[in-house]
């Protein structure tokens, strides 16, 4: 049924676009089991889209952009999950640091059966060519995040508080990959130290807020995801 403050046109579209991402996430996690060995390529999306039941050229239909909208999308698809995830958690009964630490958690949990594809999808989006989407990308998981979490901040912590989890969501990622540990264990310790840290200069830029001298001087200690991305590149070997 059309919504009364929309034309006929706009649900169409909206129909259509909620299909779209309905196929193309079957596509994306029907393909995943050999991104691991095989890496983010056309022959993977293809395999991909017939696994899923579609026909080959349905994966250029639904990924354009070819391999790299492909990894963009699992990124999207992981955010999302983690939204999904946090919805059936009670947060009220949690302070911000334990609702922030349980986003990044679930959505690496989320993660976990395909660590090398997400190795493999950060060494893709490192090279050159995609070197701005990276970026993008962080940025889009800890809003996503944030938000998830209750975070209603519109004034400077908004940007304080996303940059600040950028930092804790590209290093805790890197440690994750590598991580040998039972149950992720070490992996969960790493994070809550991140968080513990990146809290405590959180207090003290919003000491400082409205004096950029010495806020400035405090970027250089929060890691780059730019910086990140490009140390998953050279692990890959890419």
């Amino acid at each position: 049924m059309t919504d009364a403050t929309t034309t006929p046109q706009q649900d169409a579209y909206a129909r259509a676009q909620a299909a779209l991402a309905t196929r193309k996430d079957a596509i994306l996690v029907a393909m995943l089991p050999d991104v691991a060995f095989d890496g983010w390529t056309g022959a993977t999306l293809r395999r991909g889209a017939e696994a899923a039941g579609f026909h080959a050229q349905e994966a250029e239909a639904a990924f354009p952009g070819g391999p790299v909208e492909a990894a963009c999308w699992f990124s999207d698809w992981a955010d999302r999950q983690m939204v999904d995830a946090l919805a059936g958690v009670d947060l009220t009964t949690l302070k911000v640091r334990e609702r922030v630490t349980l986003a990044v958690r679930k959505r690496l949990e989320i993660l976990t059966p395909y660590r090398e594809a997400v190795r493999r999808a950060s060494s893709l989006l490192s090279l050159p060519q995609n070197a701005t989407r990276g970026p993008q990308l962080v940025y889009a998981t800890v809003d996503a995040a944030w938000r998830a979490v209750g975070d209603t901040s519109i004034d400077y912590n908004f940007y304080t508080k996303r940059l600040l989890l950028a930092g804790v969501v590209t290093t805790t990622t890197l440690y994750w990959l590598d991580d040998r540990s039972d149950e992720l264990a070490d992996s969960w310790a790493f994070l809550d130290r991140r968080i513990a840290n990146v809290m405590s200069v959180g207090k003290v830029i919003g000491q400082v807020t409205g004096r950029a001298d010495k806020a400035a001087g405090l970027l250089p200690h929060i890691p780059s995801p730019t910086r990140f991305m490009r140390r998953l590149r050279g692990a890959a070997g890419v």
